[in-house]
This record gives structure tokens, sequence and C-alpha cells, in this order.
């Protein structure tokens, strides 16, 4: 009997102190988990980003994002800055000609997200066997008219690249200056790429002369087009399409030569010590639920699904708008081509 007793006291007191182990471990995780706190650097619009963290607070509350948000151009260089001191952990919806040139200076980690084999082999980094970047959606180039300042000037609506040289828009167009904009760069690449560099300059040159001025935000040109600051703005045909339904006095045409467009892609930073937190904030990006939001405002989604067009305006089947573009050309030649462009057209920009 006493035996039975001792036994059993010993058995009780191994359930005890491996509860007792349990609850250490379980607690530690929990605290550990209520510690991580990532950067994420992103270039999504406002507007959208509001909704789509909601998610991701609701998923993991434990995760404290910091995020940093400021136009395309203006984020690149910010990590190109701070290559060798990097503060950001994740890149979010930036152009993948940007996570391109952070690539090519050895700045991103290869990883592969949880759904990475949902997302079309065009929309991701098929390089590497652990892409150093996946693609959520493209964005492309469209004119943003007003109407009524079109009426009242008699200005007709653009509806090709090459409309725009027309004596009529002299001082009427608003474009991103393409330094600090990536709607603004995927614009004068597509030309330079499209019509040849020769050609392009000197068109380019021309539009210059019927800019108004260059802003730093892609999504400025359309807003400013909606308030009436300007006939038409050279922005991305996503926003117009939104001003529109929000009782704004546009309309908005897509180029007949073909739009510039971008993929709007994610990135791991490379650090000497990588937070989970990051990794779980990758994997939920490009999630079904993620995409699913995604598709709410940009027809053309990594994942290739069939997604309603946002507007009227906007093309029916917007991969056949999507002009021939080289994002490995488009990423090494981005230095050179910024420096002509400033040189060239710079003193009608914005002050920053």
């Amino acid at each position: 009997m006493l035996r039975k007793v001792i036994a059993a006291g010993m058995v009780c007191s191994s359930l005890f102190l491996a509860s007792c182990g349990n609850e250490t471990e379980t607690a530690s995780s929990n605290d550990a988990l209520k510690n991580q706190r990532i950067t994420v650097y992103t270039a999504l619009e406002d507007d959208e980003i509001a909704i789509y963290m909601k998610d991701f607070k609701a998923k993991y509350p434990s995760i404290e994002v910091d995020l940093v948000r400021d136009s395309t151009g203006i984020i690149t260089s910010k990590l190109l800055a701070e290559k060798n001191n990097p503060k950001a952990d994740v890149i979010w919806g930036v152009a993948a000609t940007s996570l391109l040139v952070c690539d090519q200076n050895g700045m991103l980690e290869g990883y592969s997200p949880k759904a990475i084999s949902t997302i079309k082999p065009e929309f991701k980094d098929t390089l590497n066997s652990d892409p150093h970047w996946v693609g959520i959606k493209a964005w492309m180039t469209g004119f943003v008219c007003n109407k009524i300042e079109c009426q009242k000037g008699n200005i007709p609506y653009p509806k090709s690249y090459k409309d725009l040289l027309k004596p009529v828009y002299k001082g009427q167009l608003i474009m991103p200056n393409p330094a600090s904009s990536g709607t603004g760069f995927l614009t004068v690449s597509a030309i330079l790429q499209n019509m040849g560099e020769k050609a392009g300059w000197a068109f380019l040159d021309k539009l210059h002369n019927n800019i108004l001025r260059y802003t730093h935000s892609g999504s400025k040109p359309a807003k400013l087009a909606g308030k009436g600051e300007c006939s038409v703005g050279i922005s991305f045909g996503y926003r117009g399409c939104k001003q529109k339904k929000k009782g704004e006095p546009v309309k908005t045409y897509f180029p007949a030569e073909k739009s510039g467009w971008d993929v709007e892609a994610n990135g791991l930073i490379k650090k000497s010590s990588i937070n989970p937190a990051a990794k779980t904030f990758l994997d939920w990006a490009i999630s079904t639920d993620a995409m699913n939001m995604y598709a709410k405002v940009y027809p053309i989604v990594a994942t290739g699904e069939q997604v309603p067009v946002p507007d009227e305006d906007y093309p029916k089947n917007p991969s056949l708008q999507l002009a021939k573009n080289d994002f490995q050309w488009a990423a090494k030649n981005r230095s050179r081509i910024l420096k002509e462009w400033a040189r060239r057209y710079d003193g009608k920009s914005d002050p920053k």
C-alpha cells in the first residue's frame, strides 16, 4: 500500500511539474509573441492601407506594425540610403522595378510565403528558388480628365500619348515626377521602351512643353484633375475610376499605344537577424483574404483570378492594355533615366 501511495505521489508530482513546465513554456511563447514588432515600408495608397491593416490586426493582434508610407521613389531612395543599416523589415506594395534595384544591391532575402504557388510566374521572382520579390497586383497609366474643365476650355479628351502633344493641352497637364513616383517612372519607362530611347526623349521634350507641373505623388495628378486644378492628370487609371465613383466630374482614358505598368510587390529585407513576424506578414500579404481585398480595387491581381473591372472607363480586358515592359531593363537603367529626366525637366517639379 505504501509503495502504491509513493508511486501515485510520484506520478502526481511528475504531472504537476510537466503542467508547470507547459504553462511556463506557453507563457514564454505568448510573451515573445507580444513583443514582436516589425517595420513595414509601403507605397500603397492610404485609403487602401486602412482596409488591409484592419484585417491583419484582427488576425495577428500580437504583432505590432510600424508603417512607413510614401511615394515609390521616396521609399526606394530611403531603402537605398539605409542599405548598410536597414531599418525596415518588410517591403509591401512597392514597384517591382524598385525591388529589383534593391535586389541588385544585395538588400533582399529570399523567402517563399505560404501561398507562393498561387502567384502567377510573371508576378514573382523566378530566378531564385526562394523568390526575392513577390507581386500582389498591377497598376497602369491612365489620363484622368475633368469633364467640366475640358468642356469649359473646349479641350478634347486625350485618347493617346500623341494626343497630349497637341497645342490645346499647353498648361493643361499635370504628371508625376518619375524620381519620386512609381506611376511617373512606369509611364516614362514605357515611353522609352516602346518608342525607343531617341524617339522617347524627343516625345518627352514635346510633352514637357504642355506640362503645368510635376508632382511627387502618382495619385496627385488625378486628385488635382478631380478638383479642377488642371484639365488632365496623367496618373493611374484606378484612381480616376475611384474618384468618379465618389461623384467627381472625371472621366478616365487609357492610351491607345497601351499603358505603362508595374507590379506592386513585397520583399523581405536582408538583416543579420530576421524577425519571424516579418515572414508572418509576408504570408498574410499574399493570402486568399488579402488577394480578395486587393481585387476590390484593382482588376489585375497576382493570382490571375477573374476580377470585375472597377468602372466602365476601365479596359474590359485590362491585361491587353499593358505595354511591353522589361522589368530588368527598367531596374538596371532606372538611375540613368532619372538623372537624364531631372536634367531636362525638373524645373517644373513641385517643391519637395
